[in-house]
Formats: C-alpha cells, sequence, structure tokens
C-alpha cells in the first residue's frame, strides 16, 4: 500500500511539474523569513518579477549588536500576512492565480523559519497549490540563473558569500552539488559585522543592502589600505593549498587593535583606513580560495565549470566584485552575479528556486518541516516527505 502511495505521489508530481513546464508565464509564490528579513515575491517563469516586498529589521537589531532570534521571529509574525497581502496586491493578483508557492524550509533561525513555513503550507494547503520547502543556500547559488538559463549553464561554480555561509562549490544541476571549501569558522558577512561593531560604525538603515557590512564598505572607499597591515588567512604552509576560508583570525586582529589602542575608533580617517585594510584582505582572501576551488573543480571533480558565480549578500560588496572579476578573467570565465538588491536575502531568490524544482517535479507534501543545519551538498539525499517535528 505504501509503495503503490509513492508511486501514485510521484505520477502527480510529475504530472503536475509536466502540465505547468511549457506555460513560460507560470508565476509562483516565493516566502523568505530564514533570518530578519520578512519577504515574499510573486516571479514567472521567464524571469519576470510581478512584484515583490522585503521589510528588514536593521533598527530592532541594531542596539542589541547583532540578530537576536526570538526579536526576529516575533517581526515576522507580526509582518509577514502584510507582506504577503501587499506583494498579490502589487502583482493584482490572488492566490487563485498563483500556480505553486515556495518557502524557505532551512538552514536558518528556527523560530524565524517556523514563521514562513507555517504560512507557505497553509496558503498552499487551502488554496490546493504545490508546494516547494526550498534550500536557503540553493536559492542564492540559481539566483543568477534567473531568466538567463542559456547565459548561466550547468555545471558552474557558485561562491557563495553572506552572514551565515562562505562556500564554494560546484552546481551540477537543481538539487545536485559538490562541495569544495567552506569555512572553518565564521562566515564573511559575520566578519564583516563584527570588524564594523569593532569600530564603532553605526548601521546603514536601508531596504536593500543596510547593516554593519553595508557600512563598513561604505567607509572604505574613503580609505587608505596600506597604512595598517593585515594577516592573510590561511596563508601558512599547511593551509595555503586547502581551499577552505577562515576569518577568525583577522577578526581577533582587529580586536587586538582596538584593545591597544592601535586606532582610534572615533576618528573617521582610522576608521576608513582600516576597513579599507580589512576589505582588501577579505576580498583578496576570498579570492585565492575562489582560484583553489577552480582547480579542484577540474583536477579533482573532473568538472570544467561554465562560469563563476558569486551570490550572497557580501557578493554585493564591490570590492569583493572585482577580485573575483580579475580571477574569472585570468581563468577566462565570465563572472555572473545577481544585481546587488538580490545578493541579500529576498523573496525573489525562492521564488526562482520554486520554479526551476517545480520544473523537475520536487515538491513536497504539506506537512513538512524546517531543517535548522542542512548542509547543501546532501540536498540530493533529502526525502521530499515529512519528518518528525523539530519543536
Amino acid at each position: 500500500m505504501l509503495a503503490r502511495q509513492s508511486v501514485v505521489r510521484a505520477l502527480g508530481r510529475r504530472r503536475i511539474s509536466t502540465e505547468l513546464e511549457g506555460r513560460r508565464s507560470v508565476r509562483v509564490l516565493g516566502l523568505e523569513t530564514s533570518c530578519d528579513d520578512t519577504a515574499a515575491a510573486i516571479v514567472t517563469g521567464d524571469g519576470r518579477i510581478l512584484a515583490e516586498t522585503n521589510v528588514h529589521q536593521h533598527k530592532v537589531h541594531e542596539v542589541h549588536g547583532g540578530i537576536v532570534p526570538l526579536l526576529a521571529a516575533d517581526r515576522h509574525l507580526q509582518k509577514i500576512p502584510q507582506v504577503v497581502r501587499e506583494t498579490l496586491e502589487k502583482a493584482e493578483m490572488r492566490m487563485e492565480d498563483v500556480d505553486a508557492v515556495a518557502v524557505t524550509r532551512g538552514p536558518g533561525l528556527p523560530a524565524s523559519l517556523v514563521v514562513g513555513l507555517a504560512a507557505g503550507k497553509t496558503l498552499a494547503a487551502v488554496h490546493a497549490k504545490p508546494l516547494i520547502g526550498v534550500h536557503h543556500m540553493e536559492a542564492h547559488a540559481l539566483m543568477a540563473r534567473m531568466g538567463a538559463e542559456q547565459k548561466v549553464r550547468f555545471p558552474y561554480l557558485c561562491l557563495l558569500i553572506s552572514g551565515g555561509h562562505t562556500l564554494s562549490l560546484v552546481v551540477h544541476d537543481v538539487n545536485h552539488h559538490s562541495l569544495i571549501g567552506q569555512t572553518r569558522d565564521e562566515s564573511v558577512g559575520v566578519a564583516f559585522d563584527r570588524v564594523a561593531r569593532e569600530m564603532g560604525l553605526p548601521w546603514i538603515d536601508a531596504q536593500v543592502g543596510g547593516g554593519a557590512g553595508a557600512a563598513l564598505e561604505q567607509i572604505a572607499r574613503e580609505g587608505n589600505a596600506e597604512r595598517f597591515p593585515m594577516p592573510m588567512p590561511m596563508n601558512q604552509s599547511t593551509t595555503a593549498r586547502d581551499p577552505g576560508f577562515s576569518f577568525s583570525g583577522i577578526m581577533s586582529h582587529v580586536a587586538r587593535m582596538r584593545e591597544q589602542r592601535a586606532f582610534d575608533h572615533t576618528c573617521r580617517q582610522d576608521q576608513a583606513d582600516l576597513a579599507a585594510a580589512f576589505q582588501q584582505t577579505a576580498a583578496k582572501h576570498l579570492q585565492k580560495k575562489t582560484a583553489l576551488a577552480l582547480a579542484r573543480a577540474e583536477d579533482v571533480l573532473n568538472t570544467r565549470v561554465t562560469c563563476l558565480v558569486a551570490s550572497g549578500g557580501v557578493a554585493s560588496n564591490q570590492a569583493v566584485r572585482q577580485s573575483l572579476n580579475t580571477l574569472a578573467d585570468r581563468h577566462r570565465l565570465p563572472l555572473i552575479c545577481p544585481p546587488p538588491r538580490l545578493c541579500t536575502d529576498n523573496g525573489v531568490m525562492i521564488a526562482w528556486a520554486g520554479i526551476e524544482r517545480l520544473r523537475r517535479g520536487l515538491l513536497d507534501p504539506y506537512d513538512i518541516d524546517f531543517i535548522q543545519r542542512w548542509p547543501l551538498d546532501q540536498l540530493k539525499q533529502t526525502p521530499n516527505a515529512p519528518r518528525e517535528s523539530s519543536l
């Protein structure tokens, strides 16, 4: 009986995806609440954004020096009905006009994930729409393909750099990824934020690209990167050929500089010079390790990638992009980055990942749960089935 039910479910998924695959106007509602952004968007199969809404929480968390999970979840609960309603109104649509619902399933903050997942499952179930549980980092990895599938062809190397992750991987296809390198400690986004706090920089309150890291990038434009020498991470003989990343050392270095009063955190020129020095070192570290990832993709995975994709919030940093562009030119590969506003967390990337998975029949039942820790290279082994609740 169970085997028969599995076959029926599989045939149903195949039928739904086949019916929708030929419709370039397929419309998917995407919901994102993995951290502190409450976001929704409606995207079409040919990559058009019909509507999007993103409510940030910078002012809520700045006074605490970082994201407070329970505060974030509480704001999601307050805002998600309004965000969904506003997105539908902008698109001049009702839920009946939506073809499927995609929602972030993980990884992320458990309390935040629960809010978005509950909303997505309820909308899909009540309106009898297919449900797609999306891996947050796969959504970032696929974002560059939206409306450009012929330009960003599989397989490609993707550098995912954000506040939650720093890793390089080969994207063989939707649902199929090979991890090459990842951070040993903190993410590059956390490093940007932590160093900005050590320097006493106020957060940028902006609907797109705000926060502590954006404040550091902004003031670094005024600075001299050579004034404050920085140690290059993982530059010893035992780690120089490792494609992984590390940012704890450079963060500790800046913290010691403040303790020793090597810079004045109230002096704007000191702030600018230190920001420029840190940003330059971080960009060079990312470039060096991505070069090793490109070599490993070809030598170990026997994969010739078609392009280099950089995605995630830190991919909106222009110094990082310039460094990666130099690397891509050296390897005669195009560097593809989503527009800066689509590098940070947003509903568009969730909707687009939902479209990519919908086309392949990768649908989920209405009782799926969140997954707090979810290695991207294990995505292919994750069953599209419910699991015991984590709450």
